[in-house]
């Protein structure tokens, strides 16, 4: 099964990944500027999201990626990853280097993290209120915990939709994505690293690490985001996303 997805533009490919507490929905704000810009955008639901339905068996959110960029023919693309696609974004780039030509992630996620108490803290509290029905409780506790300071009313109803569709539709999800074990130092893409200071440490540590880990990998942390930038400030974060995949101009594909 190839994933829902929508494709525009001509020009070096672009492929947007969206967080875990969203769809592709998400990148609404980025998606006509960057094909505006020159690029070849892909925008994609990992399975249980949007209009990707639940698997009925053993998947990973990489592979159904990389069989994404083979059905369109996209050799190689920039990966723009939010939270959870920032983790696919890496692990994506550390199995087939040569199809990723930059990395931008945003507040992302690391195979292999072990989460802080203060993240699992939040976990279990969400597992709590889906185990007891109290589903309205739990998309509000992720619209207050994911979203930063910045976000106005019409984010967070925006953040709440895509929330609750995920909750309604995983509720019969038999099968989760499998968990990679990849190298990192496989990775050969120019990286940024953004994070968020209202987000959790668990994944400012993880921008923050990033340089250390990668050949080529800088980190940047916004003063005024939590963990989804790119729907707190859409301009801002679209700016700096097509600042630094103007550093390069890959051949397009």
């Amino acid at each position: 099964m190839i994933i829902s997805h929508d494709v525009a533009g001509s020009g070096p490919a672009v492929v947007l990944l969206h967080s875990s507490v969203c769809d592709r929905r998400m990148w609404d704000a980025q998606w006509q500027p960057l094909i505006d810009a020159g690029y070849r955008v892909v925008r994609c639901d990992f399975r249980g999201f949007g209009d990707t339905p639940l698997a009925d068996g053993p998947y990973s959110d990489t592979g159904d990626v990389l069989a994404l960029l083979d059905h369109l023919g996209i050799e190689a693309a920039a990966l723009v990853g939010a939270s959870h696609g920032g983790r696919i974004a890496l692990t994506t780039a550390a199995l087939r280097p040569e199809a990723v030509t930059r990395l931008a992630l945003l507040c992302a996620g690391i195979p292999g993290h072990r989460p802080s108490d203060t993240l699992r803290a939040f976990g279990g509290r969400e597992d709590e209120l889906i185990e007891a029905g109290e589903i309205d409780a739990a998309v509000e506790l992720n619209v207050e915990s994911w979203l930063g300071p910045e976000a106005d009313e019409q984010t967070r109803a925006h953040v709440r939709r895509m929330q609750r569709h995920a909750f309604d539709v995983q509720m019969e999800a038999t099968f989760g994505p499998d968990r990679e074990d990849v190298d990192l130092g496989r990775i050969t893409a120019p990286t940024l690293a953004v994070a968020g200071a209202h987000d959790f440490q668990d994944f400012r540590d993880i921008a923050a690490t990033l340089p250390t880990l990668l050949p080529d990998a800088r980190h940047q942390e916004l003063p005024w985001a939590g963990h989804l930038p790119s729907l707190e400030r859409p301009a801002e974060t679209t700016a700096l996303l097509l600042a630094f995949l103007g550093e390069s101009a890959p051949a397009a594909q």
